[in-house]
């Protein structure tokens, strides 16, 4: 029963006015990024606002990171244009409401994926990522934050800049807002500063009627966030192999995105706030809230670094803020469309402004000459990729391997070997360094076959048989020696390895065999030599 109350943080200490105020200010600003992301695929306002809702609210409670943020998101919103294309290419004339049937679908089959990735487990692996790939990563997003906003300095439906005096006033209402978030905190704590910044310049839009954008020139002709609580929609689409290979392609990278995204983003929570998220709870959870919002008429989506990051510096710690901004949104929507869409733009665009300064990780430009160069490529490539493609899971990934990569030929390289021969006459080669996939060419090259005395002693003391690539390393090398008649003895390796090498027995021709020092590795082809490593495997439990 602990464990279930403790999900729910029943014991933490709350900061009910903090709570509240900064998820009131979360609601404010997800309700122009929401409709944006809808209109990427060609979606109505609601699609994301009941996606924002949904998420917000499910992962606020069930999620591994209390004070973190999930709503609908550009990442997952890009990937529903391809797959509308294709939806488009496969059934010419579909209707844009069996698009949608089929987005739900997507939705749904994405949630489960991500559940079963938290009862797998899998979670723990974003602890993979590097730090070079997480700096590339923040700083690529706080560029995308920056740039999303300047689509709100042109007129209406144009790529005209604004002019005159509406640009004035867009820039000049902006940088209050900018001033308020950054000022107000140097005198007072006792409410957010973004919230304050946002209520004080739409008091002076509204209240003297200044001509400037707003919530509601951001949304096509007719259109409107006003609706009641999301309605069901069970999708409605032909169960066959077709269309599941249609749709399962991108709900795989729906999850993919999401879970990448999300992870990366409590990461990021769990440093500024010095505490640790549960990245496997946050996977289930975020794949309930995906799920719930394919049946109530959501476009889904994942966590969201901004909007997280506006919650945790206005002071938010719990899960009640999550639980306010998706209250709140769902609030607006039902009762306060009218006065939410006469928000002024340039307020939210000041917020994001400042929440994209923030993000940016300023520090990695000081540790450009104490990092390795190749930690320097791979930053500034995934900042460079999530800026200029959008595609966070397509950056990130690129940014693992090509560390792992560098990672494998920094230590390849390390591989060494100390020679010496020994009172009777053997020679001692003293291995350090791991061997695996990448050393095991210069590995190789460390022995002299043709002119070693009969006896040779490999020493793994101070090294590591890492791979299956290192065990035929080892099982080449003994076969040259025998094939010029020399013993080799194999010293120190570890049990793991002896493991690995039993194991390979029927892969490749490698017999190990144990005296009361080292371990031989000798020729499988006698039959007698194969009983007595049977025996004696038995009698040391391996």
């Amino acid at each position: 029963m602990k464990k279930y109350l403790n999900l729910f943080d029943f014991k933490q200490k709350v900061d009910y006015k903090t709570e509240i105020l900064s998820g009131l200010t979360v609601a404010l600003a997800l309700v122009p990024e929401a409709i944006a992301f809808a209109l990427i695929p060609g979606f109505s306002p609601l699609t994301g606002l009941y996606a924002a809702f949904i998420l917000c609210l499910v992962t606020a409670i069930l999620g591994g990171r209390p004070g973190m943020i999930s709503g609908a998101t550009g990442a997952v919103a890009v990937i529903f244009v391809g797959l509308i294309l294709e939806l488009k290419r496969n059934f010419p004339g579909i209707e844009p409401e069996t698009i949608l049937n089929y987005v739900f679908a997507t939705v749904v089959i994405a949630g489960v994926l991500q559940i079963l990735a938290g009862l797998l487990r899998l979670g723990k692996f974003i602890r993979l990522v590097p730090h070079p790939v997480m700096f590339g990563f923040v700083n690529g997003l706080a560029i995308i934050i920056f740039m999303a906003q300047f689509p709100n300095f042109y007129e209406k439906g144009t790529d005209t800049l604004l002019s005159g005096t509406s640009l004035f006033m867009m820039l000049g209402l902006t940088l209050l807002t900018m001033v308020i978030i950054w000022g107000l905190p140097k005198l007072t704590k006792a409410v957010p500063s973004s919230l304050v910044a946002i209520v004080v310049v739409s008091a002076i839009v509204i209240g003297f009627g200044v001509d400037t954008l707003t919530v509601a020139d951001t949304m096509a002709a007719g259109e409107t966030i006003k609706g009641g609580f999301p309605p069901i929609s069970i999708p409605q689409i032909p169960m066959t192999l077709e269309t599941v290979s249609i749709i399962f392609p991108y709900a795989a990278i729906v999850a993919g995105v999401g879970l990448i995204e999300s992870l990366l983003t409590l990461n990021i929570i769990d440093e500024i706030t010095e505490t640790r998220g549960s990245g496997n709870k946050e996977c289930v959870a975020q794949g309930t809230a995906n799920i719930l919002s394919g049946f109530l008429s959501g476009m889904g989506g994942c966590a969201m670094i901004g909007q997280s990051l506006i919650n945790t510096s206005s002071g938010a710690r719990a899960r009640l803020s999550g639980i306010t901004a998706a209250v709140m949104l769902l609030v607006f929507i039902m009762f306060g469309s009218s006065l939410i869409e006469r928000l002024p733009m340039a307020a939210l665009v000041g917020l994001m402004f400042m929440v994209a300064i923030g993000t940016f990780e300023w520090a990695s430009f000081k540790t450009f000459r104490k990092m390795p160069n190749s930690d320097v490529v791979v930053m500034v490539l995934v900042t460079l990729i999530t800026a200029i493609t959008h595609n966070l899971a397509v950056a990130v990934l690129l940014g693992v391997i090509i560390s792992a990569l560098a990672y494998s030929w920094e230590n390849a390289k390390r591989i060494r070997a100390r020679k010496y021969i020994d009172d009777n006459g053997a020679k001692h080669y003293e291995i350090y360094g791991p061997l695996f996939f990448g050393s095991t060419t210069a590995f190789a090259e460390k022995f002299d076959v043709q002119n070693d005395p009969e006896e040779v002693i490999i020493d793994f003391q101070e090294s590591r048989v890492a791979d299956m690539s290192g065990i035929e390393a080892l099982n080449k090398l003994t076969e040259r020696y025998l094939k010029v008649g020399k013993r080799v003895h194999l010293k120190h390796l570890s049990k793991d390895c002896i493991r690995l090498l039993k194991t390979a027995e029927d892969i490749i021709e490698v017999n190990v065999l144990e005296d009361p020092t080292y371990k031989v590795v000798a020729d499988k082809a006698v039959k007698k030599e194969e009983e007595e490593e049977k025996n004696l495997f038995n009698l040391w439990g391996l």
